[in-house]
């Protein structure tokens, strides 16, 4: 399948911020091999989103901030589980910046995400309690988008509930595989393709 690109299309580029890349406090594998692939089809879309993980220095979804708990232990926050993150994103600190390699100059929103202190934020469309919005959506919607083209980090995190919560507003999604790395916690990378697929998620290499 090829996708033609059209003025109701816009590309989401989420997260590639330099604490998920190598060397960062939360790397993903790989993670800087998506930036010449996101530059590249950045190139082909008029209109482009940035999401910017966003943190403050004692965000809950920190390890720090639960003595005694470490990375990647789960924990039950008011909204349902909640996995425990390394430091990572905090504002104003080189992690959160964007990756000095991407280079998307006609980028027309930068959306920070996860600032709210007693809430994770996953998607660029909703917090982690699945309630309440970004704002994106109707962003979106008032500019007439119908298709969101999403790419970044991590699959299985931030693309996925972005890409779920992206179907669940209205909008026809894609995601392009090859512009995208996962984390892969117990199989995470394939239990998202199948619910992305079940969502009706189209999944695309960057071809």
């Amino acid at each position: 399948m090829t996708l033609a690109i059209g003025e109701s299309d816009i590309l989401l580029v989420v997260d590639v911020q330099n604490d998920f890349c190598p060397g960062g406090a939360l790397p993903v594998a790989d993670g800087d091999a998506v930036v010449p692939v996101v530059n590249r089809l950045a190139e082909k879309f008029r209109h482009v989103v940035l999401t910017q993980d966003w943190h403050p220095a004692d965000h809950a979804s920190f390890a720090s901030a639960h003595p005694g708990k470490s990375p990647f232990e789960q924990v039950t926050a008011p909204y349902g589980p909640q996995i425990l993150w390394p430091d990572h994103c905090v504002q104003e600190t080189p992690g959160a910046t964007f990756h000095p390699g991407l280079a998307i100059p006609h980028a027309e929103l930068v959306l920070r995400k996860g600032f709210r202190r007693e809430i994770d934020s996953y998607s660029a469309f909703f917090e982690n309690d699945h309630e309440t919005p970004t704002g994106l959506a109707g962003y979106l919607r008032e500019r007439g988008f119908a298709r969101v083209v999403i790419v970044g980090l991590a699959l299985d995190f931030c693309v996925r509930f972005s890409a779920e919560d992206a179907r669940a507003c209205g909008f026809d999604v894609v995601v392009i595989e090859e512009a995208c790395r996962g984390i892969d916690m117990d199989g995470s990378v394939d239990a998202t393709r199948r619910e992305l697929f079940s969502r009706g998620v189209v999944l695309l290499d960057a071809a």
